[in-house]
């Protein structure tokens, strides 16, 4: 049960909840396709009556950071986010980094989607940073596969020093940027002392004595590791490559050993690599299923558009059946059907379609890409399609307009009213809707913890942590509770309504 994206509008006075803001959500963040563009934050006039929007994508634009600290970067700005600048500012950064140490790799989707507005928003870093905020920004945007934006976050702090430029350097291998980083480095060596980087670079600048020079030196001093050595000695000697030669094995490689092992023509395959390796598959080097399958594995963590996912699956004709090509064949069965507007062709595609994007945690990608169509499609589907197709389409992006032409069965009028921010008791039958419909028909008010935490002006802190306690939860309703009311009592009412609704819907696949 899990991934999609959103942003958030707050405005916190004083102690607790004073006047919020609406929340304005940002989708996913398209990194790896196109610039998205940003809409700007609403604000309704009624602060207990807060009003979800629809979902917008946001336009990052990277500029220069003038004399601010390179730990308050960001690409999303108060102005877009509603974010304060002082977000973390009265935090301490021990407590700040061990909360996103806590942060799942693939939490429910509006928690992931408040990850990547928390770790991209433009605000002063928590005390005590000395550098790692930063970085540790930037490791969980990697860890989520996001390779983009950490080296656009690193590019506009300025990578040009050795604290940041290593990561940066990282990141640019992965995203096929080699030749940049190895301008940039070669011009000055000292940024990145690794000696195996220097001779990849130099030889990829065309300074192969200087490559020779470094590698032979190192060698001597015996400074490299038994791979590095293997890996550097071929790429200085193309002949040696060709050589059929049993590679040594390779456990947990950085990008540059990943790097070269492709350079020699023996690339890894990225599956059982971290989640950033997968980035290097959509270059254009691997085959079709690599590519498929790399895209899945990031459009799970929001750092890849669920259009460019699209695009691929109905690229061309599934070339074999199994695993991810019966997700090409479903997908384009229901894709035809749909553009069509056939009812018939949608009940019978729909179903087996959906299951297959449930076993894969693809739900919310599927979600945005067709619950338009569905709804379109709804008053001609038969009852059994039609009550499917609503749960569908109130994991999209408009889940309010979704909401407003419901199936009529009892059980998705109850979601339908989740949706509008007005849980129905009446309706209400499980112990976890029972436990919804007490969180959003009470007064928003933080948990006794989180309350602590925004009286000492510690906002950040507590939305970090209510996210954590949420996705975290595994089922403890209490847990549950709190952190939605915590989310809500800040303004984060459209994440709150997202994960609601997701933590309804994901669990009733079918």
């Amino acid at each position: 049960m899990r991934r999609t994206e959103a942003a958030l509008v707050i405005a916190l006075g004083a102690v607790f909840c004073t006047a919020a803001t609406a929340q304005t959500p940002l989708s996913a963040i398209d990194w790896l396709d196109e610039a998205p563009t940003v809409a700007a934050p609403r604000v309704t006039a009624d602060p207990e009556a807060p009003n979800a929007t629809g979902v917008s994508v946001p336009e990052v634009t990277v500029m220069a950071l003038g004399d601010a600290d390179h730990e308050a970067v960001g690409l999303l700005p108060p102005s877009v986010t509603g974010l304060p600048a002082t977000l973390w500012a009265a935090s301490d950064a021990d407590a700040i980094l061990s909360l996103w140490l806590r942060a799942a790799d693939d939490p429910l989707p509006a928690v992931q989607a408040l990850y990547y507005t928390l770790l991209l928003a433009e605000a002063e870093p928590p005390g005590g940073a000395e550098g790692a905020f930063l970085k540790a920004r930037v490791a969980a945007l990697m860890r989520l596969g996001a390779v983009e934006p950490a080296q656009a976050l690193l590019t506009r702090a300025g990578p040009d020093t050795p604290e940041l430029f290593t990561q940066w350097f990282d990141l640019s291998l992965l995203r096929g940027d080699e030749a940049a980083a190895c301008t940039r480095l070669m011009a000055r060596r000292a940024l990145h002392p690794d000696q195996a980087a220097q001779i990849y670079c130099a030889t990829l600048t065309g300074d192969w004595p200087t490559a020779a020079l470094i590698y032979d030196t190192g060698a001597a001093l015996g400074i490299f590791s038994s791979t590095e050595s293997y890996l550097l000695e071929r790429f200085l000697d193309p002949e040696l490559a060709e050589e059929s030669v049993e590679l040594p094995p390779v456990q947990d490689p950085s990008p540059l050993i990943f790097q070269l092992y492709e350079a020699i023509g023996t690339p890894l395959p990225t599956r059982g690599l971290p989640l950033s390796f997968a980035v290097a598959d959509l270059r254009g080097n691997a085959g079709w299923k690599a590519e498929l399958e790399a895209a899945e594995r990031l459009v799970r963590t929001g750092a890849l558009s669920e259009n460019r996912l699209l695009g691929l699956y109905t690229d061309r004709d599934p070339a074999a059946s199994g695993g991810v090509w019966d997700r090409v064949e479903a997908v384009q069965e229901f894709d035809r059907a749909l553009t069509r507007q056939d009812a018939d062709a949608i009940a019978r595609t729909l179903p087996p379609v959906w299951r297959m994007m449930s076993d894969a945690h693809l739900e919310i990608s599927f979600a945005r890409l067709f619950a338009e169509g569905l709804v379109r499609a709804a008053p001609r589907l038969d009852p059994a399609t039609q009550a499917l197709a609503f749960r569908i389409t109130l994991l999209g992006e408009d889940y309010e307009a979704a909401a407003k032409s419901p199936s009529p069965r009892r059980a998705a009028r109850f979601l339908a009213s989740v949706a509008m921010g007005a849980p129905d008791p009446v309706l209400a039958t499980s112990p976890e809707e029972r436990m919804i419909t007490r969180v959003f028909t009470a007064a928003p008010s933080p948990s006794a913890e989180h309350a602590r935490l925004l009286s000492d002006g510690k906002l950040g802190e507590a939305i970090l942590a209510a996210a954590i306690q949420l996705d975290g939860a595994g089922g403890d309703l209490t847990q549950t509770a709190e952190a939605l009311s915590t989310l809500r009592a800040v303004g984060l009412e459209d994440t709150a309504r997202r994960a609601a609704l997701q933590l309804l819907i994901l669990d009733q696949r079918g």
